[in-house]
């Protein structure tokens, strides 16, 4: 247990430096981005004079260099301030509370089913390389990985929404239901089940193939040959030697995906009109509101740096010997 909070005092505080390269890369990226919230505003009603160009830029803070306007930025953001957001006119934290929930419902469903199925069915493959069912699980999940995940869910939303209308085609939840407690979540449940199933379908394609290949290079090893040489049964081989030893770069896997997952919400939640953390950016986007973007990618940075740090300890309990010495020094 030490051990372990030793190892996360460590991680978190390597990566302050990460956040602050985050903040600063992200911050002059913008600046070299055409256009700012203020083009954005004056495209929506029409045009302007200069005198209201001049005060919407005083306004909005834009007429300060950029190297004051990052040191005003991280000084509020080391008061947990994110600013305030030009297209929204509220403050980009109760934006982010509001939206980021919906994502990680989302982002959470999705990933521990593609990660549980996709563990399951790859030691299943894994177990005898080069059988049939290894080769038919291999085949099917390199043609699920090619399928585009707005393509899948477009073809979910046609067959199980539109024609057999068993499920809601968009949304979080029923508009104005007035439900509450587990009537609300199964409602919740219900409209999560076609976006969920098609984020979680590519991942699982993922580490299937990951979990195979990893199996079928440790059945190679001295040391499967000597847990044969002493009468195991082949169960006993595969889960207890074989499939443990092939998880540790899945799960290495499924922190690198943290990301990946976060930019895959976009798209998904664009396609099934989910009110999430990806929508959210790509409002930001269109309205050039920099402050509420750059929200955005902080919250983001955060939220991928706290799942390796998880991964890292389910990474140090499956395997004793990683961050042992980093941890004891």
């Amino acid at each position: 247990m030490n051990r372990a909070l030793r190892l996360i005092g460590r991680r978190a505080i390597s990566s302050i430096p990460v956040l602050l390269i985050v903040v600063i890369g992200t911050f002059f990226l913008l600046e070299l981005a055409s256009g700012d919230a203020v083009d954005a505003y004056l495209v929506s009603i029409g045009g302007g004079d200069a005198a209201l160009i001049e005060h919407l830029r005083q306004s909005y803070g834009l007429d300060q260099s950029a190297l004051t306007r990052l040191w005003i930025y991280v000084s509020s953001l080391a008061r947990l301030d994110l600013g305030w957001s030009v297209a929204f006119n509220r403050p980009i934290a109760g934006l982010i509370l509001e939206r980021l929930p919906n994502t990680l419902y989302l982002m959470g469903s999705a990933t521990a089913l593609a990660f549980v199925f996709g563990t399951a069915l790859g030691i299943l493959a894994g177990a005898r390389p080069g059988s049939l069912g290894d080769r038919l699980l291999s085949i099917g999940s390199l043609a699920l990985y090619a399928v585009p995940s707005f393509w899948l869910g477009l073809v979910l939303s046609v067959v199980f929404a539109v024609q057999l209308r068993w499920l809601p085609t968009s949304g979080i939840e029923t508009i104005a239901s007035g439900k509450q407690g587990l009537e609300r979540a199964l409602d919740i449940i219900r409209h999560l089940v076609l976006p969920v199933s098609a984020l979680a379908m590519i991942y699982l394609a993922l580490f299937l193939r990951l979990m195979r290949a990893g199996m079928a290079e440790i059945w190679r090893l001295d040391f499967v040959r000597a847990a044969r040489a002493k009468g195991l049964t082949r169960a006993r081989i595969v889960l207890r030697h074989v499939a443990r030893n092939a998880l540790l770069p899945v799960i290495t896997m499924l922190g690198l995906q943290a990301a990946s997952m976060l930019g895959g919400s976009v798209v998904i939640e664009s396609v099934f009109a989910i009110p999430g953390f990806g929508r959210l950016a790509q409002e930001a986007v269109s309205a050039r509101d920099a402050p509420l973007l750059m929200g955005i990618i902080v919250v983001s940075a955060v939220l991928v740096i706290v799942v390796n740090m998880l991964i890292d300890l389910v990474y140090a309990v499956l395997d004793p010997r990683v961050g042992a010495s980093e941890a004891a020094s």
